[in-house]
Parts: C-alpha cells; structure tokens; sequence
C-alpha cells in the first residue's frame, strides 16, 4: 500500500561521486513520514526513469533532494520528481489507511493543504 508521496519535488543536486541513495530536507521526510535508510520509489516526470534507493536525511529547511552515486545518472539538477514509499499491511487495515500526500513548490517548500487565500 502507498504509505506516503512527495509530489513534484525538484532535484536540487545529482552526485554521481558518492554512495547511492536519495538526500531528502528533514522537514520533508517528517511531513511524509521517511526515516533514513528506507526504501522509496523516485520517478522522474522529464524522463520517465524510475528507481528503488534508500533515504538520506539532509539538512532541515535545506530545501535538497539530491540524487546520489549510481542514481545520478537517471536525473538532472532541475528535474521534477515524484518519490513513494510502500507499506505492507493485512486486507483489513488497508482498507482504513489514507496515504500522507505532501505537496512542495519549486523550492521544495511543503505547500500547505489548505492554504489561506
């Protein structure tokens, strides 16, 4: 089951030299509930790659999601993203769960769910 989804994040760095995974701001990894080392799906809207890495934790309020090491290859600086992580759960308690979606800018600031106009 779908646990949680950053929408639309910008990748703000590739790093090919350095071990694979994904740099995500803290902040977002606590709107969407990500603990370093887990397993998300990252699937990159310009060129349709996708891939399974691991989370990295970066610094709060940096605003970064950087792909690293291998996983540099499948995007640029720029790129708009969409990252999922997964849940196994029983029949029964799928059907009450509700996925944590966080919405962010270009910025990767997260987007208030029902901001005041």
């Amino acid at each position: 089951m779908l646990k949680s989804k950053i929408h639309r994040a910008t990748l703000t760095e590739v790093n090919l030299e350095y071990e694979g995974s994904i740099t995500i701001d803290r902040r977002l990894m606590e709107a969407a509930d990500l603990l370093p080392g887990e397993q998300v799906h990252v699937l990159n809207i310009n060129n349709g790659e996708r891939l399974i890495t691991y989370v990295i934790e970066g610094p709060p309020d940096s605003g970064v999601v950087a792909l690293n090491g291998a996983a540099a290859r499948l995007g640029a600086k720029g790129d708009p993203v969409i990252i999922l992580s997964y849940w196994v759960v029983d029949d029964g308690t799928s059907r009450g769960i509700t996925p944590r979606i966080v919405h962010v800018d270009q910025q990767n600031r997260i987007i208030p769910e029902n901001p005041q106009q």
